[in-house]
């Protein structure tokens, strides 16, 4: 693996929810409505307030809007994506981590729309076709082809200054439950120049 700073490990650590951390952890969006030295409160979708604690060490990352031709092969993406029949999925959105991160490997439940799948893995081959761009997808213990589907959101993460994140940015966030009731993470994502994170 490529040498990376911590800092950057650690923001982009935020979309490397394993399986098992995938079914314990709760995915929060929406619009941070107030922020304080330890916890941020978000404003989601529906109107809920959610407050999110946040750990000593956190971080941010940054999504940034990048065309489908920046996927290349070797490219380490996550996908949410909904099967559409064995081994293959369509797109719903697509984060393509730094050089040199791969982080929760795998094909497991997410919560995008119901029924979808979140596929980590690197990129092999690429074929396009009417339907889009089909990419066949590997991790260990399994391999799928996913087709983007033209306009889907397309993002390259990468580490940011605390201070970007201000009251009215769109966030995603990983929240895990805390022992004594409620959530903290280590890394809340926001999309650049005020976009929304597609995850």
């Amino acid at each position: 693996m490529k040498r990376l700073s911590l800092s950057l490990v650690v923001a982009v650590a935020v979309f490397a929810a394993l399986p098992a951390a995938a079914q314990q952890a709760q995915m929060v969006r929406g619009v941070v409505s107030q922020i304080q030295p330890d916890r941020i409160t978000v404003t989601s979708k529906g109107g809920k307030p959610v407050v999110v604690d946040l750990s000593k060490d956190w971080r941010v990352s940054v999504t940034k809007p990048i065309g489908v031709a920046d996927i290349k092969p070797g490219s380490f993406i996550g996908t949410a994506e909904m099967p559409v029949s064995d081994g293959v999925g369509r797109s719903l959105e697509v984060h393509v981590f730094p050089p040199g991160v791969k982080m929760g490997e795998g094909h497991y439940a997410w919560d995008k729309k119901k029924g979808s799948m979140m596929t980590n893995g690197t990129v092999g081959n690429i074929t396009v076709s009417k339907n889009g761009r089909e990419l066949e997808v590997a991790y260990p213990g399994g391999q799928r082809k996913v087709v983007i589907p033209r306009n889907v959101p397309i993002v390259q993460i990468s580490g940011g200054d605390r201070s970007l994140l201000k009251r009215g940015s769109a966030v995603f966030i990983v929240a895990a439950p805390k022992a004594g009731g409620g959530l903290i993470t280590s890394s809340v994502a926001i999309g650049q120049s005020g976009s929304r994170p597609p995850m």
